[in-house]
């Protein structure tokens, strides 16, 4: 019975990371698609997180902005708040302001 309920726990906890492998490889796509630089917004939200894994590993995953699909920005900031990655969401939402902004003044 405790075999059983170690299995299920690793199985939860393996799943997680896959989906939160995701919601890295989301956002970080998302920055690619918008010409930001992922790694560098990253650490402005976790800068104690230089050297992060699964950001290297989400980063040679994505593609380029014309092979890639479109993420809009309420997706890659829905991922992230299922997550409860609320400091990228607000660097994130940052950057969207300043995209914006910019479009309004013709920069």
């Amino acid at each position: 019975m405790e075999d059983n309920r170690k299995l299920v726990e690793e199985q939860i906890i393996e799943s997680y990371k896959r989906e939160e492998e995701m919601m890295i490889l989301v956002f970080a796509q998302w920055c690619v698609n918008q010409g930001l630089d992922p790694h560098s917004l990253y650490l402005q939200a976790y800068p104690q997180q230089e050297g992060n894994e699964a950001l290297r590993k989400a980063l040679a995953l994505t593609v380029s902005a014309e092979e890639a699909g479109d993420i809009s920005d309420d997706t890659v900031l829905g991922v992230l708040s299922l997550f409860g990655n609320d400091d990228l969401a607000q660097i994130v939402t940052e950057a969207i302001s300043k995209r914006e902004s910019r479009a309004h003044t013709g920069d």
